[in-house]
C-alpha cells in the first residue's frame, strides 16, 4: 500500500480534484481487474479508450482516476488526476509503485526489426555463463536466472514489466537484457525504465499495419535512443543504412559495430558452414556453433555490449565461442537416414527471410533441393505478403505457401495475396497447402537424400492462432516426427 502522491512522483500533473494523500493498493489500466482501493489509469489504446470505463472502475472500487480528460460527472469520494499522456504516466507510476527496480540493476535494451531475440538471449546466456544473476525479457520467454516465466508480448505492459524487474531484484539479478519493440516504445510501455545501454540491430519492412509509414516505424525505434541518458551507451549497426540515424539525437556514449564498414567493433567471417561460423573479432579468431552472416552481426552486437559493460575481452570471446542460438532461430535438425536438413526459423519479414535464404545459399553445394515452407500472419501488414512469396521463390527450388497464424483472416485468402504478383517462372515452383502440418509433411515427402527444408515464420512458437483460439502447434516437433516416419 502506497500513497497516491508518491506513486505520482515525476508525473506532470495538469489538474487535480481530490486528495492525493490517499493510500493505494494497486494500479490498474484494465477496468475488469480493478479492486477496492485501486487507482485506475485511463489509457487510450488501439482498440479501446479507457476513459469509457472510468465509471465501471469506480463501481468496482477504484478510489483514484488518472486520465487525459476529466469526466463531466465527478464522484466526490474519488480523486481525479489529469495528465497529458496517461500511457506515459502509467509507466512512471508503475516504476514508482515497484520502487524503481530498473535503477537497481543494469538493463540493456535491444531494438530493431530482426535479431532482437537472438541478441538479448545471447547476452543473457553469456552473463549467466560468466556467473552473474541475470534477467531476460524476450519474445520467446522471460527468465530470471534459470526460472522461466511465459512471455505473451515482446515487451510487456508497464505494470507487468516493472513487476518482472522487481522479481529480478528480489532474486539478486544485477543485469537484465530485454527486447524493446516499436509498439512498446510508441505506447510508452518503457516509460520510467532506466537503461544503461541500447543496441540497434537493423531496420527493414515490418509492422506497417501499426505504424502506417516506414518513417513512423523508424521514428519509433529512434525515440528509444533519443531518450537515453548521458551516462548510458548505445551501439548501432554501421552496415545498416539507418544505423547512424539512430544516433543523431542521443546523449548517450556512441559505439558502432560492422562487418563491412569502419566501426568500433569489427568482425570478419572466415568460414560459414552448417557446422558454424569461424570469425575474426577485433583481431582474435573464434569458432561458434551459430550459423550465417546475420548471426555474425548478432554476436558482434553482443561482443560490443559486453565490452561496454566492462567485461574483459578475453572473457567475452571465450563465452561467445560456446553460445548457442535462441530457440527457433536457424534451429536445425537432420534426418538420420536420408540426411535431409530441416531448418526452423522465426523469419516473418521479407528481410529476415532473405537473410536466412542467403545464408543457406552461401552454404549449400547446389546439388541439393531447397524446399521452403512459408506463410504470413493474418491481421498484420499485408504489403509484405507478395514480397515473402517472391523472395522464397527466388532462392528455393520448391515453395509451399501455407498458413502462419491466420488469426481472424481466411488463410486461403492470405495465400492468394502472397502469390498474386508472382511471375510464371516463380509460380511453377509453388504449391499452396492451407494446413500447415500437411505443408510440412509434404515438404518432407518431396525431399530427397541431402535436401534442405526451411520452415519459416513461427520459429519458437508453440501454437497456431485461428479465429481467436491458440491451438497447440510446434514446427520443430512436426518436422522431427515426420523425419522419423520417413526414416523407418
Amino acid at each position: 500500500m502506497k500513497l497516491l502522491k508518491d506513486i505520482l512522483y515525476k508525473v506532470s500533473l495538469l489538474e487535480v480534484a481530490g486528495n492525493t494523500s490517499v493510500s493505494i493498493d494497486n494500479i490498474c489500466f484494465d477496468s475488469r481487474q480493478v479492486k477496492q482501493g485501486d487507482v485506475f489509469v485511463a489509457t487510450k489504446g488501439v482498440a479501446a479508450d479507457g476513459h469509457q470505463y472510468i465509471d465501471k472502475a469506480i463501481s468496482l472500487g477504484a478510489i483514484a482516476i488518472v486520465c487525459e480528460e476529466m469526466p463531466i460527472s465527478i464522484v466526490e469520494a474519488v480523486t481525479y488526476v489529469k495528465v497529458k499522456d496517461s500511457s506515459y504516466a502509467l509507466g512512471i507510476m508503475a516504476a514508482n509503485f515497484y520502487e524503481e527496480p530498473s535503477t537497481r540493476m543494469k538493463i540493456v535494451g535491444v531494438t530493431g526489426t530482426n535479431g532482437k531475440t537472438s541478441v538479448a538471449t545471447l547476452l543473457f546466456k553469456m552473463f549467466r555463463h560468466l556467473g552473474y544473476h541475470v534477467g531476460l525479457v524476450s519474445t520467446v520467454e522471460n527468465k530470471i536466472d534459470d526460472t522461466t516465466i511465459p512471455s505473451t508480448h515482446t515487451t510487456p505492459d508497464a505494470l507487468k514489466l516493472n513487476q518482472l524487474f522487481a522479481m529480478m531484484i528480489e532474486q539478486g539479478c544485477t543485469y537484465c537484457f530485454m527486447e524493446v519493440s516499436s509498439h512498446a516504445i510508441h505506447q510508452e510501455r518503457i516509460a520510467g525504465v532506466k537503461f544503461v545501454g541500447g543496441i540497434f540491430t537493423n531496420l527493414t519492412h515490418d509492422h506497417l499495419d501499426y505504424h502506417k509509414t516506414f518513417k513512423d516505424y523508424l521514428n519509433a525505434k529512434k525515440k528509444f535512443f533519443d531518450d537515453m541518458s548521458s551516462d548510458a551507451f548505445v551501439i548501432t549497426n554501421m552496415d545498416d543504412k539507418n544505423g547512424m540515424v539512430m544516433l543523431q539525437n542521443t546523449k548517450a556514449k556512441k559505439h558502432t559495430y560492422a562487418l563491412k564498414s569502419p566501426a568500433d567493433f569489427k568482425a570478419k567471417i572466415l568460414e560459414n558452414t552448417f557446422l558454424g561460423l569461424s570469425l575474426n573479432i577485433d583481431g582474435q579468431e573464434l569458432h561458434t556453433a551459430l550459423i550465417g552472416e546475420f548471426n555474425a552481426y548478432n554476436m558482434l552486437a553482443v561482443y560490443g555490449a559486453a565490452i561496454s559493460l566492462g567485461i574483459e575481452k578475453i572473457e567475452v570471446l571465450k563465452a561467445l565461442s560456446i553460445l548457442k542460438s535462441a530457440e527457433g532461430r536457424f534451429d536445425y535438425i537432420v534426418s538420420s537416414e536420408e540426411k535431409v536438413i530441416g531448418i526452423i526459423d522465426y523469419a516473418h519479414t521479407p528481410d529476415a527471410l532473405l537473410k536466412v535464404l542467403e545464408t543457406i545459399k552461401g552454404i549449400r553445394t547446389g546439388n541439393e533441393q531447397l524446399i521452403a515452407v512459408v506463410g504470413c500472419g493474418g491481421d498484420r501488414d499485408v504489403s509484405k505478403r507478395p514480397l515473402m512469396a517472391a523472395v522464397s521463390c527466388d532462392f528455393s527450388d520448391k515453395v509451399i505457401l501455407t498458413s502462419d497464424n491466420p488469426r481472424s483472416e481466411d488463410p486461403a485468402q492470405i495465400i492468394t495475396e502472397m502469390s498474386a504478383t508472382l511471375n510464371p517462372a516463380q509460380k511453377k515452383k509453388v504449391l499452396s497447402i492451407v494446413d500447415r502440418k500437411e505443408a510440412i509433411r509434404t515438404a518432407c515427402a518431396l525431399a530427397n537424400h541431402g535436401d534442405i527444408i526451411l520452415v519459416a515464420g513461427k520459429g519458437h512458437e508453440k501454437y497456431q492462432e485461428i479465429k481467436g483460439v491458440k491451438y497447440p502447434f510446434d514446427d520443430k516437433s512436426i518436422l522431427t516426427e515426420t523425419f522419423k516416419e520417413l526414416d523407418k
